[in-house]
């Protein structure tokens, strides 16, 4: 390409990056009663959500406004990881002077001298009135139409976007040196760390293990004699040699709407026992096997250098030593890396640990999940290990099967300090208080300059509507959410608040919903705020890159294009909760912004017309929807004017 070919190209890409090709729509902007009505509906449902938002401080928001507005800020070089220091070799803060204490399922907790604030959750009642409120908002049929017309019109739109520009996007990503799909950083926002690595790596891991270590005592048997690993492989009558993907059978087939059988699919061999030996941290070699794992695992995202995961490790709230359990083997074993932040899986498991004396009442449960993490925040000394744990932990999850039938919340429903059937408590009453205890939490480690928590449930990927509208109040992102695809005036919501929605399209194929019938593409199109993951690729996938494959999947069933592609790890990135300083530096300085100044295309691939295209029908769809309630309310005014008017005239006769 000659000098004068290359300038002439630059100039066209600096003025695709100004502007391109909009559709115009024109005419009255009158909204009909029953439209303004609906928006008002919707308006409301979005101020609910942001009194809940807003009652929960985050500490890396304030961080991501820092950076952006710092003028001198430079992003030019990558930031460095600091592994956390040593428990041993670290001097931590004393002890300060705050108090807490459990009130009906809810921590509460205090400064005990100075201003003495006190911080308190949002009360449970007032939840369920917001959230009966939502579910007449998104059962009320105004706004469902009306909900469904504007994501028809956001898809038609995207499709005409595409005629129009698509050659400008290429033309830009071209013009961007270095920066493709490949190099471009992805995060794998919901993965579950017990099935992080594919089947193949764990069977090499196996059949090494066995080989080396044959004398290592693995186990106990239940009249307490010590099992070696050669002495449980013998009683299962294998060798390391007999050993391969088809004798793991661990793929998950024959699973859909099983989620009892996709669970089993856990257990090498079939084998429970081995499923603790290697895959479990809590067990006689105090997890040895599952952190050399994890390791290698670590070791190739480091290798890959642009893929990232935020992987789930479970705290079940059996007994409250589990947190000092789960701390002591990450920090033990130094389980850390510049690619991975742990995120703490809940499974809603009242119902079995009530069955088995292992709590008493709901409220019992909240106690052993949470207790602890008040003790470590004020007063880390005393429990170093679980302090410097949770400087690496980002976000909490609500993990269980939601096809589950439940019972529907109702007025005079028990609470979770008198709640001791053995029944699981609703879904929304999961979510209130998983949301309750992690807000009073940040409350109290943001007045200490400490780390916060976000709430990050699995929802939406079965069971009722419901689930989807209590996180759409409480949780900052979710993880699956197809379900959205059955309510249009809750998708139209999840949009207008671009909820982060992380769906697992291979994962879902095997459960509760083929691929070819999965809404990802659509919510794409209508601009909601979606990425991709991995969920299990132990079950799943078959690659070393399991990421990877789950885009190139989606990119070949749904003919995704490479701006397409890009724009989706872009959201894997900003939904991800790593520090703000590496997000300036893989998506831009910028990214907590609007429009395309949150936007780096030499950093994201993602041309500036897109981040655009994107913004303008967003901000387009909140003004419309604000037009329209200000419309209502000036015609009410109107209206009340007029009958005030009217029944003065009337007097003025009757006189």
């Amino acid at each position: 390409m000659s000098t004068l070919e290359m300038d002439g190209e630059q100039d066209i890409q600096k003025v695709a990056a100004q502007t391109y090709r909009r559709v115009i729509i024109t005419g009255p902007r009158k909204a009909q009663p029953e439209e303004s009505e609906a928006c008002l509906q919707l308006k409301s449902a979005l101020e609910a959500r942001r009194k809940y938002m807003d009652d929960t401080p985050d500490v890396n928001r304030i961080e991501e406004k820092r950076i952006s507005q710092d003028r001198n800020y430079s992003n030019a070089q990558e930031p460095e990881f600091m592994s956390p220091t040593s428990p041993t070799s670290r001097k931590f803060p004393p002890k300060s002077k705050h108090g807490f204490k459990m009130v009906k399922g809810c921590f509460e907790a205090f400064e005990l001298e100075g201003e003495k604030k006190k911080f308190r959750p949002l009360p449970i009642e007032g939840f369920f009135d917001d959230l009966q409120e939502l579910m007449e908002i998104i059962s009320f049929g105004p706004c469902k139409t009306f909900s469904y017309n504007r994501l028809r019109v956001l898809e038609a739109r995207f499709q005409l976007h595409l005629l129009l520009n698509d050659h400008l996007e290429l033309l830009q990503q071209k013009g961007v040196s270095h920066r493709d799909f490949y190099n471009v950083r992805k995060i794998d926002n919901h993965v579950h760390h017990s099935a992080c690595m594919n089947q193949k790596h764990l069977l090499r891991f196996i059949k090494s293990t066995v080989k080396k270590h044959p004398d290592e005592v693995v186990t106990k048997s239940k009249e307490g004699k010590e099992r070696t690993l050669a002495q449980v492989f013998k009683d299962l009558h294998l060798t390391p040699y007999d050993l391969s993907i088809d004798t793991l059978n661990m793929r998950a087939e024959k699973t859909f709407h099983r989620f009892d059988k996709f669970n089993t699919k856990y257990n090498p061999i079939g084998q429970p026992l081995l499923r603790e030996i290697f895959l479990k941290q809590n067990n006689h070699i105090r997890g040895k096997f599952l952190a050399q794992l994890t390791r290698q695992v670590f070791d190739d995202l480091e290798n890959n250098k642009y893929q990232f995961a935020e992987y789930r490790i479970s705290i079940y709230g059996r007994q409250t030593n589990e947190w000092e359990t789960l701390a002591a083997w990450v920090v033990d074993n130094e389980l850390w890396s510049k690619n991975v932040r742990w995120m703490i899986q809940v499974p809603r498991l009242f119902k079995l640990w009530r069955k088995l004396g292992k709590v008493k009442t709901f409220q019992e449960m909240l106690d052993n999940i949470f207790r602890p993490l008040f003790q470590a925040s004020v007063d880390p000394g005393s429990y170093p290990r679980l302090a410097v744990f949770l400087e690496q932990v980002i976000a909490f999850d609500s993990v269980d099967d939601e096809s589950q039938r439940e019972r529907g919340y109702f007025a005079g429903m028990p609470l979770a300090d008198e709640w001791d059937e053995i029944e699981n408590p609703p879904y929304s009453m999961w979510s209130y208080y998983m949301y309750a205890n992690i807000a009073v939490l940040n409350k109290l480690r943001f007045s200490k300059g400490m780390n916060t928590f976000t709430y990050r449930p699995h929802a939406g990927e079965a069971g009722d509507i419901e689930h989807l509208a209590a996180t759409f109040l409480t949780a900052n992102s979710i993880n699956h959410g197809i379900l959205l695809y059955h309510s249009p005036a809750l998708q139209y919501l999840y949009y207008l608040a671009q909820i982060g929605i992380s769906i697992s399209p291979l994962s879902n194929n095997l459960l509760f919903c083929k691929y070819e019938d999965n809404p990802f593409p659509r919510f794409f199109r209508r601009g909601l705020n979606v990425t991709l993951s991995t969920d299990d690729p132990l079950m799943i996938h078959v690659t070393k890159e399991p990421l990877v494959e789950e885009y190139s999947v989606a990119a070949q069933v749904w003919k995704l294009t490479s701006t397409d592609l890009c724009e989706i790890a872009r959201n894997s990135v900003l939904q991800s909760g790593f520090h703000p300083k590496f997000k300036a530096y893989w998506v831009g300085q910028h990214y907590c912004e609007n429009g395309p100044n949150s936007n780096d295309v030499a950093r994201t691939n993602v041309p500036d017309i897109r981040v655009m295209y994107r913004w303008e029908l967003l901000r387009e769809e909140l003004a419309y929807i604000n037009h329209a309630k200000e419309n209502l309310q000036k015609q009410i005014r109107i209206d009340l004017e007029g009958k005030f008017s009217l029944a003065a005239s009337h007097n003025e006769e009757k006189k």
